[in-house]
């Protein structure tokens, strides 16, 4: 071990965006050794992508808002797929977190009377993401950033973690490598967090920057913890299509949410044609109710573009596939015609200068063209809902690594009011543990030295296959068989394609030294990337039904046998297999808010 530089902690955090410095604050006001793994720059996060707010029932706007309404909404926009647990303990103490974060010093908007201002956002019933403008989730980060920093912990910057490290059937670190130079690093702890996020590089067209690889799941999933639900990925209905250099690039839900609407090439306003049977009662009939929804909520219906993620994408497909797309194969979101130029610059400042400066249009004269995008994954690495741990011991998850939440479908906002809850709930659990193990669990020399064997023999290979023509074929794959809209033939051959890249990968070279060498990095990339993407596969084949963001063609409905059960991932063997497993059973009294839902 003498060989591998190494570092000791009680509470290791592998990611440091919202969850994971959620949960690295937590532990350390707890009293333990926290160290923090960030695979990039630290405050260089997707919690930094989150424009439009974080949700929670303050109540601010409307006063009827409240834990019981915002648990029916994340229940119902999941499609009842969801942990309730997790779903009632998010809308109980989102809240609280808001109100935390604002008094580390977060700079939220407000109402005229001093409180934080809340916006409307899709499948929420009231006005209630608490938000800076469409800058939110920057202004969360810089907060718990500052907030963190001055806890003291240990920061590791531009370290990759390739495999979890356990002493027996217990979690007992980590070991990775730095980017800049290509050393190995070998971390030990008695507990570890994953807070890494999704896996949208395994898709062409995807709103996830380059460290969104899958590597938490895998690396949960190789240590035998179990995945769930891995087949429900969420399609963002708006990301930017054109120019081709950006094309999946998000555009914030709140566009939608301060008045812009959805139209198609013969200019008409479609999305009156896609409202399902679930969310009819509450959705406007007519153009006119919608339109006075916006000044008047009380009295009318919201605006179908205000439907869940899920259903508002699969409406996008379907007027491409019907010819009535934009040029360049999205549709037309229109704020122009709707809002003075000054209000458009003054809510959605992120938005303007996004698009004039990569698109060269000017959202307060001229529409957005948007279509779908990989976004996010509400599947992943299976956890208690009180302590966020995982099945094997010692190993704890928050925010989009972890499953369960949001079941079939995420309703925006709520992915930050997740990472406060459950990074805060890990963080605390963890220190828990580690305070309760009577020693640090050992680390096998033996086993550190063969994983680095194993990341050195891409560099080592006289010849090869170059990793990025894997990665290039993975994401052609995905994006054509396992995309928004599934059959069973397209998955089977997604399967045999995952299949073929395994065989390639074992042959996979990388040019060049171990020193900063992105060729290398990526072919270490791929090991996650195809583990989590067979799991996808394996987990949609899986659920014959369609289910938020999980669609088949072939089961075109939604089955109620599926409804009540988890698809189960995980590791027996060398083999990955496939289980059902029953979903645990609300309590009648919370059962009684979903009574009349059809």
């Amino acid at each position: 071990m003498d060989r591998f530089e190494t570092h000791e902690h009680d509470v290791l955090v592998i990611g440091a965006g919202g969850a994971g410095l959620r949960a690295a604050i937590e532990a350390a006001a707890e009293g333990a050794r926290v160290g923090l793994i960030c695979k990039s720059l630290l405050g260089k996060a997707h919690t930094v992508m989150a424009e439009g707010g974080v949700a929670a029932a303050l109540g601010n706007i409307y006063p009827e808002d409240n834990w019981r309404v915002h648990f029916r909404d994340t229940m119902r926009g999941g499609k009842m797929l969801n942990n309730w647990r997790m779903a009632m303990l998010h809308a109980q103490e989102a809240p609280d977190r808001v109100k935390e974060l604002e008094g580390w010093g977060a700079l939220f908007d407000r109402t005229k009377d001093g409180r934080i201002l809340q916006r409307d956002f899709a499948g929420h019933r009231y006005a209630r993401l608490a938000h800076v403008g469409d800058r939110t989730g920057l202004e969360m980060i810089r907060t718990l950033q500052q907030h963190g920093v001055a806890l003291g912990f240990d920061v590791f910057m531009e370290c990759t973690v390739t495999r979890l490290l356990k002493d027996g059937d217990r979690i007992s670190g980590a070991c990775g490598y730095w980017r800049e130079s290509g050393r190995f690093v070998v971390f030990r702890a008695k507990a570890v967090i994953l807070a890494t996020g999704g896996i949208g590089k395994a898709y062409k067209v995807t709103s996830n920057s380059w460290e969104y690889t899958g590597d938490g799941q895998a690396l949960a999933y190789h240590a035998g913890a179990d995945l769930i639900d891995m087949e429900c990925v969420q399609f963002h209905p708006t990301g930017m299509v054109w120019p081709l250099s950006v094309r999946g690039i998000l555009v914030t839900e709140a566009v939608r949410g301060e008045g812009g609407i959805l139209r198609n090439s013969a200019g008409e306003r479609f999305m009156f044609r896609y409202v399902p049977e679930l969310f009819r009662a509450d959705t406007a009939d007519t153009e006119a109710e919608a339109d006075r929804w916006y000044t008047d909520k009380k009295n009318n219906r919201r605006p179908p573009e205000l439907l869940p993620r899920d259903e508002v994408a699969r409406a996008i497909v379907a007027e491409v596939k019907a010819g009535r797309g934009s040029p360049h194969g999205g549709v037309f979101l229109d704020i122009a015609t709707r809002r003075d130029p000054e209000f458009i610059r003054r809510k959605l400042p992120s938005m303007y200068h996004q698009f004039k400066e990569l698109a060269d249009v000017d959202i307060t004269k001229q529409p957005m063209e948007v279509g779908p995008t990989c976004h996010y994954i509400m599947g992943g690495v299976r956890v208690d809902a009180d302590t966020a741990a995982a099945t094997v011991p010692g190993l704890f998850a928050a925010g989009e690594v972890a499953g369960g939440l949001h079941g079939s479908n995420r309703l925006g906002g709520n992915s930050l009011s997740d990472l406060l809850v459950f990074g805060r709930r890990a963080g605390l659990a963890a220190a828990g543990y580690a305070k309760r193990l009577p020693r640090a669990p050992a680390v096998a020399e033996g086993e550190v030295e063969r994983l680095a064997r194993e990341m050195l023999a891409p560099l080592e290979r006289s010849t090869g296959e170059s990793p990025y023509a894997i990665q290039e074929a993975l994401q052609e794959a995905m994006e054509a068989n396992v995309g928004i809209v599934r059959t069973e033939d397209e998955l089977r051959k997604g399967l045999e394609a995952i299949e073929e890249f395994k065989q390639r990968l074992r042959q996979v070279k990388a040019v060049g030294t171990r020193q900063y060498n992105p060729g290398w990095h990526t072919a270490l990339d791929l090991w996650s990337l195809l583990t989590v993407s067979e799991a996808i596969i394996r987990g949609a084949l899986e659920r014959k039904e369609s289910r938020g963001g999980h669609t088949r063609l072939d089961y075109p409905k939604a089955d109620p046998q599926f409804g009540k059960v988890n698809v189960v991932v995980r590791k027996e063997g060398d083999r990955m297999t496939v289980a059902r497993e029953p979903l645990p059973e609300m309590p009648r009294e919370l059962q009684a808010l979903f009574e009349g839902d059809k």
